[in-house]
């Protein structure tokens, strides 16, 4: 009988030391772990910007201004949690102008459109002295399309032609322009239409224009769809004489457009302007010293969002700036320069 009654008394001294070290080890745990939640949360809070909100302006919806800028968004939103989001715009020259009236906070833009806007020109009736450039990113390459059945086969066949030039207000319209004009075209020699990608690639599928420019990185996607409906003919541009126009139009490049990226059997001459990423000069040099980095720290997953980001690099970002660099990035590509 005593043993019997020995065994439950053992088992409920037992069980109570248990239940007593677990309730004096519950606290600590808790504790440890709110601990390493507000430890998380302190790590968090330190890589923050001064900005509380980054609107950057793009360009079209389908456009890769677009895409790479909604890409950049989300890397902002994951490493700062601020507030970021894109705007899409009739791009460079648009953008430009929002940007000095501060209405938005980072753009993309055309090196071309920059140095009309840094020098007073153009589009720009002053020289603006209040935007400063984070760097430049990846070429813009000069498309200009047509189907097999028009006969146009280079730029100076588009006289006489309708022919959309890009959004008005768009990068691709000044770099049309500024193209036809150095091949003696004016816009008095063209029915012009000032039409977005997407609207360019239906009218083109319609039949209501005959060329088309777009001013883009490869690939454009509004070209990739409509290569599947129509003949898609690429225009060539003679690079005799884009490297006349060169010597007054630094901002082109001479450049090929490679065989196989609209079913084009060869290569396709052609012309390209940089692309440059750019912020209004009120930002601070914190700002813009980790916005540069985590640009250059997260480039994969631009390059995953389009592959026109594959031409970003930190070797070649500040090769041919047109806009006063930002110090804050500049402070970022000396260290990286240092290493």
């Amino acid at each position: 009988m005593l043993t019997s009654l020995k065994s439950p008394l053992l088992f409920s001294a037992i069980l109570s030391a248990m239940l007593g070290l677990t309730a004096c080890s519950s606290p600590s745990s808790e504790g440890n772990e709110t601990a390493a939640a507000d430890s998380t949360s302190a790590d968090a809070a330190t890589d923050t910007l001064d900005t509380k909100f980054l609107t950057i302006a793009t360009g079209g919806a389908s456009g890769p201004y677009n895409i790479i800028g909604t890409a950049l968004s989300e890397v902002y939103v994951k490493n700062f949690g601020v507030n970021s989001k894109t705007q899409t715009t009739g791009a460079s020259v648009e953008n430009v102008n929002l940007l000095t009236q501060g209405k938005v906070d980072m753009v993309l833009a055309l090196s071309d459109v920059v140095t009309d806007a840094v020098e007073g020109k153009n589009n720009f009736d002053k020289p603006i002295d209040n935007i400063q450039q984070i760097a430049v990113l990846y070429p813009n390459v000069v498309q200009i399309v047509t189907t097999k059945d028009t006969g146009i086969k280079n730029i100076e066949d588009l006289r006489g032609k309708r022919i959309a030039v890009g959004d008005q207000g768009s990068g691709t319209e000044v770099n049309a322009r500024t193209l036809l004009e150095g091949f003696g075209i004016t816009y008095d020699d063209i029915t012009v239409d000032y039409l977005s990608f997407a609207e360019a690639a239906d009218g083109m599928k319609a039949g209501k224009i005959e060329a088309a420019f777009f001013s883009s990185g490869l690939p454009n996607s509004s070209l990739m769809e409509l290569e599947q409906g129509v003949d898609l003919q690429l225009v060539t541009i003679d690079q005799d004489k884009l490297k006349e126009i060169i010597a007054t139009k630094p901002y082109f490049n001479t450049f090929e457009i490679p065989a196989g990226t609209y079913g084009n059997d060869a290569a396709i001459p052609t012309a390209a302007i940089m692309n440059a990423l750019l912020v209004n000069s009120d930002l601070s040099e914190s700002d813009g010293y980790k916005l540069t980095k985590a640009l250059f720290d997260n480039l994969d997953g631009l390059k995953t969002a389009h592959q026109a980001a594959n031409d970003i690099s930190l070797e070649t970002a500040r090769d041919g700036m047109v806009a006063p660099i930002h110090p804050g990035a500049k402070k970022y590509y000396d260290e990286q320069a240092a290493k």
